[in-house]
């Protein structure tokens, strides 16, 4: 499969169009970013491994059943995607609390949620990604009440899958963020899984491994980004 010409550039990943009209390329690139793009450094060897645990998890919740637009990985920081009509909300599952719901709701933080919360937000940088309700979505015409309910679900089925696989791996999967976008009629997951997206912690510690070691200054980004990897992958 050929690259042609790139068709979106992120503040993480390329698309590229390719030879054919089904498909793309995702490159994750090595930029991180935080505070909607106002705190931003490129951090060697950061695409790499948001490729390779990307990967590992698409594949996991293939097998689980759970669309995906994953095809397969390759190269070390490119995989072949499925072209999607990508819809313009933003999906998160909340199993702790942290980040924006402590700020908004002034919840203590590491709360546990159980069940866990569903909330979901507008994709729009210039407006800060705004959350957003089920009504919100219906008279902005975003998706319809159907795929509401299926992005829902399929959250929440991918939070039990995900849930019980890192809790074998010790770690804690506190929160994360989802993006579906259509193939024809069919609602499929697309973006990325990786530590950009998720929080994750270590069970036993509480160490995080995710980019809140970015947003907070804490060090040890490659090094928590590798230890996720190598977890994921065992």
């Amino acid at each position: 499969m050929k690259k042609t010409k790139a068709l979106y550039e992120g503040k993480a990943k390329i698309l590229w169009e390719t030879d054919s009209p089904d498909y793309m390329v995702q490159e994750f690139k090595n930029d991180a970013t935080a505070f909607d793009g106002t705190k931003h450094e490129v951090i060697a060897g950061k695409g790499v491994l948001n490729n390779r645990i990307s990967s590992h998890l698409f594949g996991l919740l293939k097998d689980k059943g759970v669309r995906t637009h994953f095809i397969e990985k390759i190269s070390d920081n490119e995989m072949v995607v499925e072209r999607l009509e990508m819809l313009r909300v933003e999906v998160v599952v909340r199993n702790v609390a942290a980040g924006s719901i402590c700020r908004r709701l002034g919840i203590e933080a590491l709360k546990r949620f159980d069940p866990p919360i569903v909330e979901f937000y507008l994709k729009d940088d210039d407006l800060h990604d705004p959350i957003i309700t089920q009504d919100h979505i219906r008279i902005m015409e975003l998706a319809t009440q159907e795929q509401v309910d299926q992005m829902r679900s399929d959250a929440l089925t991918i939070n039990t899958v995900m849930r019980g696989f890192l809790e074998q791996r010790d770690m804690v999967l506190v929160d994360y963020k989802l993006e579906f976008g259509l193939k024809g009629d069919e609602l499929v997951l697309g973006d990325e899984i990786s530590p950009d997206t998720c929080r994750f912690h270590d069970a036993k510690t509480g160490e995080i491994m995710d980019k809140d070691r970015f947003r907070q200054d804490m060090g040890g980004f490659i090094e928590a980004y590798t230890e996720v990897l190598e977890r994921v992958s065992s």
